[in-house]
C-alpha cells in the first residue's frame, strides 16, 4: 500500500467515524496508537472534519452574534491544531528520510510532504459531501447532475494529487528532491507580534 492509499483510507475511516454522530461536540475516539503517523493522520482529518461542519454552521444568516464570535474563536483554535498537526506529520518525514544525502542537484518542492497531505484531507472531505448532493431525491435532478459532474472531477483531483504525494515522497528518498520545513509563524495569534494584542496590554 503507497503511502497515500494508507493517508486515503484513514481519512475516509475519520469521516465515516465522524459522521455516526454528526455532532461537532463529539469525542474523538482515535483507533491508533498515540506516536505513529497513523494517529496524526487520523486526528488531522478529524480536526478538519469539525472544522468543516464548524464553518457550515457560522454561515447560518440567523446565527446569534455571540455564538458566531464563539464559533470564530473555535475555528481560530482549529487552524492551530491543524497546523501543529501538519508539522507533527512532516517531523515524521524528516525523521523517516532524514539520512539521505541529496543529489548535488536535487531539487526543492513548493511545499512539504505534510501540506500536500493536508489538501488531501481536505479533498477527502470534499468528496464525501459531494457525494452526499448527488443522493439528495430532494434535490432537483438538475443540482444532482451538476454535483456528480463536479464528484468526477474531484475523484479525479484526488487520483492526481495522490500520485504527486508519492511521486515526491519517492524522490525525496532518492535524494532527487530535498525538503526544507518552515514552522509556521501565525502572528495574529501571537500577543508579542499581533499590534491589537499587545497595545491593549
Amino acid at each position: 500500500m503507497s503511502f497515500t492509499e494508507q493517508c486515503n483510507t484513514i481519512f475516509n475511516q475519520a469521516i465515516r467515524d465522524y459522521h455516526l454522530t454528526d455532532d461537532v461536540d463529539t469525542q474523538i475516539n482515535n483507533p491508533y496508537d498515540n506516536n505513529t503517523v497513523e494517529h496524526n493522520l487520523y486526528m488531522k482529518c478529524w480536526i478538519d472534519t469539525v472544522q468543516w461542519h464548524l464553518e457550515d454552521i457560522i454561515r447560518d444568516p440567523h446565527i446569534d452574534p455571540l455564538d458566531a464570535l464563539a464559533l470564530k474563536r473555535r475555528i481560530d483554535r482549529s487552524n492551530q491544531d491543524r497546523t501543529d498537526l501538519v508539522e507533527q506529520i512532516d517531523s515524521h518525514f524528516r525523521s523517516e528520510y532524514g539520512n539521505v544525502t541529496p543529489m548535488a542537484d536535487a531539487r526543492l518542492n513548493t511545499e512539504s510532504p505534510a501540506w500536500a497531505v493536508d489538501r488531501l484531507s481536505i479533498l477527502a472531505l470534499k468528496i464525501y459531501h459531494m457525494k452526499e448532493q448527488t443522493e439528495r431525491t430532494e434535490a432537483s435532478q438538475e443540482h444532482r447532475a451538476t454535483c456528480t459532474a463536479k464528484l468526477d472531477v474531484l475523484l479525479e483531483q484526488r487520483k492526481d494529487l495522490s500520485l504527486a504525494i508519492d511521486q515526491l515522497i519517492e524522490d525525496i528518498a532518492a535524494g532527487k528532491k530535498y525538503m526544507k520545513v518552515y514552522r509556521q509563524m501565525k502572528m495574529y495569534n501571537d500577543p508579542a507580534t499581533n499590534p491589537v494584542l499587545y497595545k491593549n496590554k
